[in-house]
């Protein structure tokens, strides 16, 4: 397993000069840089090989960054995705943590702020890594829902349910907490690992699908609860006949 200093990262970023850049710094903090300069060959080379972190632009050559996340994620890469964009339009940034990043960063941005970003994303992995390290957590089985933590799996009645990664985050967070009212800024900050104003659609929409995976009547849902000028909570026990 890489250290915290030596990390294989794939940077898939076309503009060369941005991307030398990258790769100096990167390299100086004693990673392995793989450096792609098409989306095809980016999103090949993701899906054949293991990395601690990928580094995406969107405006690429081929396959574009949001496509190379969206089928990331679809193919279920748990690798941290970091995307790294010239657009500034708020829907752009949304549209990218709704298809699974991890983060991401505009143009123009300082080397101290990337290097930061990719600092705090390993950091997170290091602290799940930790946490799985301490012992295996037990099922949690709510209402006929059953989550297995550590095999990352739920199924609702006998039926095997394929999240997303976040959807899966959002859930477990959930089903730790049954009766808890998360806000949608709690809910950005436990599950994204930051809080920005605004952003409150990736939340809503990741528990909609979240809903329409779990719950029997989607519209009326008996799990995923919203509290109204709060955020949402997961039913308690006793609302489930648990």
């Amino acid at each position: 397993m890489t250290t915290a200093t030596d990390k294989h990262i794939l940077l898939v970023e076309d503009d060369d000069d941005i991307a030398d850049l990258l790769t100096l710094h990167l390299t100086d903090d004693g990673h392995a840089v793989e450096k792609v300069s098409d989306g095809d060959e980016g999103l090949e080379r993701a899906l054949q090989n293991e990395y601690d972190l990928i580094i995406l632009d969107i405006m690429l050559p081929g396959t574009d960054g949001f496509d190379i996340c969206r089928r990331l994620r679809q193919e279920r890469c748990p690798t941290p995705i970091l995307m790294v964009t010239a657009k500034t339009e708020e829907v752009d940034k949304v549209l990218g943590l709704e298809l699974g990043a991890d983060d991401y960063i505009t143009k123009p941005f300082s080397i101290r702020e990337v290097l930061a970003r990719v600092k705090a994303l390993f950091r997170r992995v290091e602290v799940d890594q930790e946490a799985q390290g301490q012992g295996a957590e037990s099922p949690i089985e709510l209402g006929g829902v059953v989550i297995e933590p550590e095999k990352r799996k739920v199924t609702v009645g006998q039926e095997a349910i394929d999240l997303t990664s976040k959807e899966f985050e959002l859930l477990l967070l959930f089903a730790r907490n049954p009766g808890r009212a998360f806000s949608r800024d709690e809910l950005l900050e436990e599950v994204w690992g930051y809080q920005y104003s605004g952003y409150s659609h990736t939340v809503n929409t990741h528990i909609n699908r979240l809903r329409n995976k779990i719950e029997p009547t989607p519209s009326e849902p008996q799990y995923v609860k919203t509290v109204w000028g709060v955020g949402y909570r997961f039913a308690e026990p006793e609302e489930l006949g648990a």
